[in-house]
C-alpha cells in the first residue's frame, strides 16, 4: 500500500518539506465521513525541474565600420530527440528525457531526486523500527518503483485536468498554511523563504497544485466508489475479536509552537500562539485543521497526529496527565524543552477486550485500505491503456508502458482533441461525480 500512495509523498515531500524543518510522523487514521469511509490518501510530488526551451542563436553583433564586416550568427546544432538544453548558464546543460506520458515528459533529474525521496522516506519511516536488511528492502523497493510513480503521477495529473477539476482555492489555502506553520508574515516572506533554499517559486506553487489535483482525482474516481458498511464492520469485529484484546492506551494529537533557538523576548508572543490555537480548538473548531496552521511540528501536515501509546511509553509527566483523560480532552498549554504543546486525547482505549465503538473507525481504514489498493491499480493501469506512455530502453517501470525509443508528440489541436475523447469515453466506475466536467 505504501507503493501505491508513495504519490502522495512525492510533493509533499514536497511539501518541499515546509515546514522548513520538519521530520516525519507516525501517519494517522484517515478522517471519515458520515459513512464511515476514510478519505482517500493524499499523494505528494517530487521537486520538478524547470525545462527552458532550446537555445537559439544570438543576435547578430551591432553594426560594425564599414571596412568590418559584421559576423554571421553562430549556428547551434539541434537537440536530439531525448535531450532538452537548459540556458541560463555559459555551459551547456542537457536534462536527459528518460520518458513521455502523452505530451508531457519525465525527465532523469525529477527520477533522481524522486529516488532520494524515496530513501528519505524509507529511514523516516523505519527510524528504530527496522532492521538493517529490512531498511535496505524498503529503499530498494521505493527507488524500483520511482519511475512507476512518476507516471503515474502524470496520468492523474492529465485526468484531473481533463476533468476540469480546479483547486486554485485549496493551493491558496495550503500556501497558507505554510506561511503560518513557519512564523511567516507574508506571502511575499514565504517566497523569498522559498528561493533562498535554491527552490523555483512557480515550482513550488506547482508540486502543490499537482498534489491536491491528484488527490481529488483519486477521491473522486476511486476513493467514492468504495463503500464500507456498518454490517461489514461488524461482521470484521466479530471474526477478529482476538485482535481488540489490548493493554490501555491513548491515541495522541499534539498541537507545538516551537521556541528552539528564539530569543527571550519571543516568547511572550509565542506562547500567546498557543494559548490563541488552543482557545479555538475549545471554541468548536476542529483540533486536526488548527494544528495544520498552528503546530511548528513535523506532524501538523498530519493534523497534529502523534500516535498510540500504552503505560511506559510516555515521560511520566505527560503519562500521570493523558492517561487521566477521556477522549477528545485536551491539556492547557503546557512549557516543553522543544516548546508550547497543547495535546488532545484522540481516543482512550481501556485494558482489555476493546468495544467495537472505540475501533469502528480503525476497521474502516483498514477495509477501506484493502480494497483501495487493487481499484487504484486498476485505474492507473487503465488510464495508461488510454494514454501515449513511452519509456527510454535502459530504464525498467514495472507498471508496463513499453521500452522503444522516445518519439516526439505532435501536439497539434487534432491529436489533443482526440486523446481527451479517448479518455473522456472510458470511464472504470461510471459517471464522473462532484465537480468533474467533461473535457
Amino acid at each position: 500500500m505504501r507503493n501505491l500512495f508513495i504519490l502522495a509523498t512525492l510533493c509533499t515531500t514536497l511539501s518541499v518539506a515546509m515546514p522548513l524543518a520538519a521530520q516525519d510522523q507516525p501517519t494517522p487514521p484517515p478522517a471519515q465521513d458520515q459513512d464511515n469511509k476514510p478519505s482517500a490518501p493524499a499523494p505528494a510530488q517530487s521537486q520538478t525541474p524547470t525545462l527552458e526551451k532550446p537555445g537559439t542563436a544570438p543576435d547578430t553583433p551591432a553594426e560594425a565600420p564599414a571596412k568590418q564586416p559584421a559576423k554571421p550568427p553562430v549556428k547551434k546544432p539541434a537537440p536530439k530527440a531525448d535531450e532538452k538544453p537548459v540556458e541560463g548558464t555559459n555551459s551547456k546543460v542537457v536534462e536527459e528525457i528518460i520518458a513521455r506520458v502523452n505530451n508531457e515528459i519525465i525527465t532523469r533529474s525529477e527520477l533522481d531526486k524522486a529516488r532520494a525521496t524515496a530513501e528519505d522516506d524509507a529511514k523516516q519511516e523505519c527510524q528504530a523500527k527496522c532492521t538493517p536488511e529490512e531498511l535496505k528492502v524498503q529503499i530498494e523497493d521505493g527507488q524500483k518503483n520511482a519511475l512507476r510513480n512518476l507516471i503515474d503521477q502524470s496520468l492523474l495529473v492529465q485526468r484531473g485536468k481533463d476533468m476540469g477539476i480546479s483547486v486554485e482555492s485549496e493551493v491558496i489555502k495550503r500556501l497558507d498554511q505554510i506561511r503560518i506553520q513557519n512564523n511567516l508574515s507574508s506571502m511575499e516572506d514565504l517566497e523569498k523563504a522559498v528561493s533562498t533554499q535554491g527552490i523555483n517559486w512557480e515550482d513550488f506553487k506547482d508540486n502543490i497544485r499537482k498534489g491536491l489535483l491528484t488527490q481529488r482525482v483519486i477521491s473522486q474516481e476511486v476513493g467514492s466508489h468504495i463503500n464500507i458498511s456498518k454490517d461489514e464492520i461488524a461482521k470484521y469485529y466479530d471474526d477478529h475479536k482476538a485482535e481488540f484484546v489490548r493493554p490501555e492506551q491513548v491515541a495522541l494529537r499534539e498541537i507545538v509552537v516551537s521556541t528552539e533557538g528564539k530569543k527571550d523576548s519571543e516568547l511572550p508572543d509565542l506562547k500567546k500562539k498557543a494559548e490563541t490555537a488552543l482557545k479555538r480548538v475549545q471554541d468548536g473548531e476542529e483540533f486536526g485543521e488548527i494544528a495544520k496552521r498552528f503546530s511548528d511540528g513535523s506532524t501538523a501536515k498530519q493534523g497534529g497526529f502523534l500516535g498510540i501509546y500504552k503505560r511506559g511509553e510516555l515521560s511520566k509527566e505527560l503519562e500521570d496527565t493523558v492517561f487521566k483523560m477521556k477522549k477528545n480532552d485536551l491539556t492547557e498549554v503546557m512549557d516543553t524543552k522543544q516548546g508550547y504543546l497543547v495535546l488532545q486525547v484522540l481516543e482512550h482505549y481501556d485494558e482489555g477486550e476493546q468495544a467495537l465503538s472505540k475501533v469502528e473507525g480503525e476497521i474502516s481504514e483498514k477495509l477501506y485500505s484493502d480494497r483501495m489498493e487493487p481499484k487504484l491499480r486498476d485505474y492507473l493501469k487503465t488510464l495508461r491503456e488510454q494514454s501515449y506512455v513511452v519509456i527510454k530502453p535502459g530504464y525498467q517501470d514495472i507498471a508496463g508502458g513499453g521500452n522503444s525509443e522516445i518519439q516526439e508528440v505532435n501536439a497539434t489541436p487534432e491529436a489533443t482533441k482526440a486523446a481527451k475523447k479517448g479518455r473522456k469515453k472510458f470511464l472504470l466506475f461510471g459517471k464522473r461525480s462532484g465537480t468533474a466536467s467533461g473535457a
